[in-house]
């Protein structure tokens, strides 16, 4: 099974990915960014300025294809479950990820969380974000596709303890498993 925790930078998808490895033995975190960096060092710039103009390593095809493909390696290799977070915002990328894992017969599992712009910022600073960057600047965009969006099960992360979180998403897979 994949479990992808998605939500804009701030959210609490790293904080949360890694109370539920804690909390569910045996599961292993893949973190997509790692193959979207090794694609920003390798791809030639002037081939990223025409598939990625923005400079958005989501926006290169390949590194939709390579996420699904290393999340399957990872599975098959290992005999685990995934623990995958990261931020999309691009339905459509969202939908290719999602039906490429479906095609290799993987269930997969996707929860949205979700806070105001002001508690985000606020957990930006917290961690060290410099006002203005890249995390900063894609709030906005990132809670407009969140609130318009379908990016699955939404969880409200306001005023709420990682363990209450945590556990809400590990009710959610122990009803989900009952049911197959």
């Amino acid at each position: 099974m994949i479990i992808m925790i998605n939500g804009a930078f701030g959210a609490g998808k790293t904080t949360m990915a890694h109370a539920l490895c804690e909390s569910l033995p045996g599961t292993m975190l893949f973190d997509p960014e790692e193959v979207g960096y090794m694609l920003r060092n390798v791809i030639p710039e002037e081939r990223k300025q025409l598939e990625a103009p923005e400079g958005d390593f989501q926006d290169l095809d390949l590194w939709r294809k390579l996420t699904v493909e290393v999340g399957g390696r990872l599975i098959e290799r290992y005999q685990t479950d995934l623990i995958v977070p990261m931020t999309i915002r691009k339905q459509e990328y969202l939908t290719d990820i999602i039906e490429g894992f479906n095609q290799m017969e993987l269930d997969v599992m996707h929860f949205c969380l979700m806070a105001s712009k002001e508690t985000i910022h606020e957990r930006l600073r917290r961690r060290g974000e410099e006002e203005n960057n890249w995390c900063f600047k894609q709030t906005d965009a990132c809670l407009l596709a969140y609130e318009t969006g379908d990016f699955g099960t939404y969880l409200d992360t306001e005023g709420k303890t990682i363990e209450e979180l945590t556990s809400s998403i590990v009710a959610a897979l122990q009803k989900e498993s009952l049911g197959r």
